[in-house]
């Protein structure tokens, strides 16, 4: 099993990935554990003094000038989780709850909060178990920070509440760390609110949707590869000094995909005869690097803000470098809210522009020479008639999701937390519209495909005939009479999202950016 090593520094979005996704155990420091047992030490200083001091001898939020007795402090943390833990409706997805679990440890690791380091040692326990908490879906307003998340997460670590283990079934938190040899922990001064100050939920979505888009990106650049090649199109836009007039880098980089995947097309080729009288392409062919390049610099933005965050330490209150303890307001998490919005409007109009190409295959005045939609006998068949809808149908929904989140705050705890950053629903929402374009890109590719081999005898590029090999060799037939087409578009979606559609491509061309 691989092994995440949380130290005082930043982790890494690879790290965020392996933990997520491929279910890498965790493991402090040394100069981790050492900042910690430091910080501590000031934390129990502060619970003797007299004074009260916010989050170690004081009540939360809106109840903060309560002075709370010493007798009561542990019943304070305990009873702080329990009542945060107030999460409604279906079940976060495992790979999100891990992400903000990894990442909430490394806050702990950092030193800053003042958990004891049993706790600390606990929290990467319970990730390496494989021990996920049930989080769910309502109940962050993303600020202070992911509170019920965080809260649910927090509540597994005491023993209490719902958890699924290594293999996924659902038990009781008790039963689970029993299974696991976990001790339950009972929290102390300041550890209840350590445990869930945080942007982690939003974060560990912003990271794990960056690598999607990451690869969406490519395969984007692909699917209007096969769109621009079947649609007799022209690659001669694509030349790298035309897009040097307009040095926006994520536009260098798609154009340069373009023509790397074009190369050596026979379709092509064939209407460079000077017989061809069209001046110039549409829009969704002949603009694809501008609006697939913008996405790209768009993602580049949020993945600096991700990884400024991935270098902070989250909390509040917070243990400084040199021993204050003060409040703050770090946890609120408009810089990540509005990245994630950001890309959820990328991500819709990149949708948007591969649906276009695909309707452009369907219609017999645009298509140049294809069969009305790409039927075996238009009229008895309807081709990809309803693939179409189907894209149409997402990209109607890809719009509706791009209406920002985090420009909706609502006011709670009696108006002490009168503005929040809604950070988490915007990362919800992007999760949805990732879906959503992997899907529409994937009917794109299987039109595609379809229209290059009715372009035979022509011949494809050696990238794109690799492309379209991949899907036969999935068993999605080729052109033909009607047939069940569900599942060839599912098909088709896991090729685009287990990367099925760039290995192809790049077992010519070699990497794409």
């Amino acid at each position: 099993m691989q092994v995440i090593t949380v130290g005082v520094g930043p982790v890494t979005p690879e790290d965020v990935l392996a933990v997520a996704r491929d279910g890498a155990a965790v493991v402090l420091s040394p100069e981790s554990e050492a900042a910690i047992e430091e910080s501590r030490k000031l934390v129990e200083a502060l619970a003797d003094d007299v004074e009260p001091h916010y989050g170690v001898s004081t009540g939360f939020g809106a109840l903060a000038t309560r002075h709370i007795a010493p007798e009561l402090r542990a019943q304070l943390q305990s009873s702080l989780v329990r009542s945060h833990a107030a999460g409604s409706g279906a079940e976060v997805e495992r790979e999100v709850v891990r992400a903000l679990m990894l990442l909430r440890l490394s806050t702990l690791a950092t030193g800053r909060t003042g958990v004891r380091l049993d706790t600390a040692r606990a929290y990467a326990a319970l990730i390496s178990a494989g021990i996920t908490p049930v989080v769910r879906e309502y109940g962050s307003l993303g600020c202070s920070g992911d509170l019920a998340p965080l809260a649910h997460c927090a509540l597994a670590l005491m023993g209490e509440g719902e958890v699924r283990d290594a293999a996924g079934t659902p038990m009781p938190a008790a039963d689970a760390l029993d299974a696991a040899g976990l001790q339950k922990v009972a929290l102390a001064e300041k550890e209840g609110l350590a445990l869930i100050n945080g942007t982690d939920g939003m974060l560990g979505m912003l990271v794990i949707a960056a690598a999607d888009l990451h690869r969406l990106l490519t395969t984007a650049d692909v699917a209007a590869a096969m769109s621009v090649e079947a649609l007799l199109g022209t690659d001669a836009v694509f030349a790298a000094d035309l897009q040097a007039l307009r040095p926006h880098p994520g536009q260098a980089a798609s154009a340069a995909n373009l023509k790397a995947v074009l190369d050596g097309s026979g379709i092509m080729a064939s209407h460079r005869d000077g017989s061809c009288t069209r001046v110039q392409d549409a829009y969704s062919l002949r603009c694809a690097p501008q609006v697939h390049g913008a996405v790209r610099d768009t993602l580049a933005h949020a993945e600096s803000v991700a990884g400024r965050e991935l270098a902070a330490a989250v909390d509040n209150p917070v243990i400084t470098l040199d021993g204050r303890v003060e409040s703050n307001g770090n946890f609120h998490g408009a810089p990540v809210g509005y990245v994630l919005d950001f890309l959820a409007i990328a991500v819709a109009d990149l949708a948007s522009i591969s649906e276009r190409r695909t309707d452009r295959f369907l219609d017999v005045s645009r298509s140049n020479g294809l069969p009305p939609f790409l039927a075996d006998d238009p009229g008895v068949d309807s081709g990809h008639m309803i693939a179409q809808y189907t894209q149409a149908a997402i990209v109607s929904e890809l719009k509706r999701l791009a209406a920002p989140a985090s420009v909706d705050s609502i006011p709670s705890s009696a108006m002490q937390e009168d503005h929040v950053s809604m950070g988490w629903s915007a990362a919800r929402k992007l999760r949805r519209a990732i879906d959503g374009l992997t899907r529409v890109v994937a009917v794109e590719i299987l039109t595609a495909a379809r229209a290059i081999d009715l372009r035979g005898p022509l011949q494809p590029a050696a990238a794109t005939g690799a492309v379209v090999h991949a899907l036969r060799d999935a068993g999605v037939a080729g052109p033909g009479t009607d047939r069940y087409l569900a599942p060839e578009i599912e098909t088709a979606v896991r090729l685009v999202a287990d990367g099925t559609v760039v290995r192809a491509a790049e077992s010519v061309t070699g990497p794409l950016s």
